[in-house]
């Protein structure tokens, strides 16, 4: 996998109802940097539609601040609690869907697979993966949620990655969102 000469700004989603964390690195050649890392709190909207909403705008306004090449984000994990995996595939879905509207190239992510690239364990812990990640981008203080970590561990999973698309599933534009995904269109 070379590396040299590439330079991009890779956002990581994190996507959350209650609270979506981010993360921004620049990649030069094989070398990466902290730009930006937090979280958008969501918690004091009673509403869904109103929480995607705010998603959509800060989604929107993190590409137009920091004009990214790419967007990584952690694809939903299956649970039990049915309601709560449609709510989170909605907060997917919009943040998914702001990037496609600036026309991103869109990468996901299972959960496992970003732990498995920061940590090398598949199976570790928040924490794990948040003490890997600060030696790896260099940031001095623990961010208060460790969702703003999860965000940011998307973006740096995405640069070991290497574009390689067969690693994660990948979305140009709305053409190709809906060629890989044919019961979401219009009938």
């Amino acid at each position: 996998m070379s590396l040299v000469g590439s330079d991009r700004i890779i956002l990581g989603i994190d996507p959350g109802t209650n609270i979506m964390g981010y993360g921004l690195i620049h990649q030069s050649g094989n070398k990466i940097q902290l730009i930006s890392m937090g979280v958008l709190k969501l918690g004091s909207y009673a509403n869904h539609a109103l929480k995607l909403k705010k998603i959509f705008e800060r989604t929107l306004g993190l590409i137009e601040e920091y004009k990214p090449d790419e967007l990584a984000i952690e694809a939903p994990f299956f649970g039990k609690n049915v309601q709560s995996m449609l709510k989170l595939g909605r907060a997917q879905g919009v943040a998914m869907a702001a990037g496609l509207y600036k026309d991103l190239p869109i990468f996901e992510y299972s959960p496992k697979k970003i732990k498995q690239s920061i940590t090398g364990n598949g199976n570790a812990s928040k924490e794990q993966v948040s003490a890997m990640l600060a030696n790896l981008v260099v940031f001095e203080e623990e961010p208060e949620y460790m969702d703003a970590t999860d965000g940011l561990a998307a973006a740096v999973c995405h640069y070991f990655q290497g574009n390689k698309a067969s690693t994660g599933t990948s979305y140009s534009g709305w053409k190709s969102f809906l060629k890989e995904n044919p019961g979401r269109q219009k009938k």
